[in-house]
């Protein structure tokens, strides 16, 4: 469903599983950072809610969302994590840049999530411009990390 039919941050509470017990790591890069700060804020509030307590949940920062890969990777080395969750945001400019900053994390993260062991939750906004982020980092449509720390959670019971 596309996210202009659909708030990223409406779903059924019931439906996720507690998370008390479960170990979360977050890679949020740096680029645009008042995107990606709104989409952390979303996701550990979201996962705290759910029961994930607050040193149960680790972040580290990239410097933009191609490094979301090699963060997310190194993170899934460590046997502690019950799922991973990578939040970044591209916005498109005058260049293809976008185009393959896009298709590579997209394709990295695929790569992770069919080789590893763990789950790694894909968080990258990929939009036209500021306002369509930022309409998807706490805005009009919702916070796309609450989405992903839901995600996180329902698949690190899969």
């Amino acid at each position: 469903m596309a996210t202009a039919l659909h708030n990223l941050s409406d779903y059924d509470f019931s439906k996720v599983p507690d998370a008390s017990n479960m170990c979360f790591g977050i890679v949020v890069a740096e680029w645009n950072p008042e995107i990606t700060g709104a989409l952390l804020e979303g996701a550990v509030s979201t996962l705290e809610k759910h029961g994930a307590l607050p040193e149960n949940i680790h972040v580290k920062t990239v410097p933009g969302s191609f490094e979301l890969i090699y963060g997310a990777h190194q993170m899934s080395l460590n046997d502690g994590y019950d799922a991973i969750i990578v939040l970044g945001c591209v916005i498109r400019g005058e260049t293809p840049h976008f185009d393959y900053i896009c298709q590579g994390v997209t394709q990295g993260i695929a790569r992770l999530n069919a080789t590893g062991n763990i789950p790694v939750i894909y968080g990258l906004l990929t939009t036209n411009d500021l306002q369509q982020a930022k309409d998807r980092a706490g805005g009009r449509l919702g916070n796309k990390g609450d989405e992903c720390a839901v995600d996180a959670i329902k698949m690190a019971k899969f």
